[in-house]
């Protein structure tokens, strides 16, 4: 396997994780709406409601972390970032990487791992109210995100180091952007004539990849 190969592999791995914990969104928003409508119209509020869409939204949190650092999206002060040379960036970014990122990231794991094994051993259920739900299928999660962000930042560290040698970012795989959405919406405006659609189309364009060069570079459509 080349390396460009291993990390597109591993931005695959960041991106179905993340996607897939997307959906948790779905449930989230049907949980809420369930329990609206038994608290304001039947009178009947349930319980452990606070709980549950805890649960559901820290692991959407959790879980969407490594697919977010494999898209280059996390924030990041830039205007001195953005106009260093490539080689700068990557030189900067692997010492934060290596004294900030790594002992952070091991240290959420382990640290992750002990609470979920202990919570799992003893059945731990929620004390925010009485007859809490089970948490410790949650706590599972704390660990394994962990993991999951650490893969990911390795494939950064080799980013940093490919682009040491050779001056340029390596690519990574491209996932759907705002610049296609805005592209889908303006194709199917009935209100917007054609050279005016491709002049709004190609002007969001420029803006996307002035923002994406002053970031990590180098695309790759999945």
């Amino acid at each position: 396997m080349s390396f460009q190969r291993l990390l597109h592999l591993v931005d695959g791995v960041s991106t179905w994780v993340g996607k897939a914990a997307a959906w948790l969104i779905i449930g989230l928003m049907a949980l809420i709406c369930i329990e609206v409508v038994k608290r304001y119209l039947l009178n009947m509020p349930t319980a452990w409601i606070f709980d549950a869409s805890n649960m559901f939204y820290g692991s959407l949190f959790m879980l969407a972390g490594a697919y977010t650092l494999a898209q280059n999206g996390h924030v990041r002060g830039d205007f001195l970032y953005g106009s260093m040379r490539p080689r700068t960036q990557a030189a900067f970014d692997l010492v934060l990487y290596i004294l900030f990122f790594l002992p952070g990231i091991a240290a959420l794991v382990y640290a992750g791992y002990s609470y979920a094994e202990l919570s799992w051993r003893i059945g731990e259920h929620s004390t925010v109210t009485a007859e809490g739900p089970p948490i410790y299928h949650f706590k599972a999660v704390i660990p394994v995100a962990g993991a999951l962000v650490l893969l990911q930042g390795l494939a950064e560290i080799l980013r940093c180091v490919a682009c040491l040698r050779t001056g340029t970012w390596p690519s990574r795989l491209k996932d759907v952007a705002e610049i296609d959405v805005v592209e889908e919406q303006l194709a199917h405006s009935e209100h917007v004539d054609e050279a005016t659609r491709r002049d709004a189309i190609e002007r969001a364009q420029k803006i996307d990849e002035a923002a994406r060069q002053r970031g990590q570079g180098g695309d790759l459509q999945t």
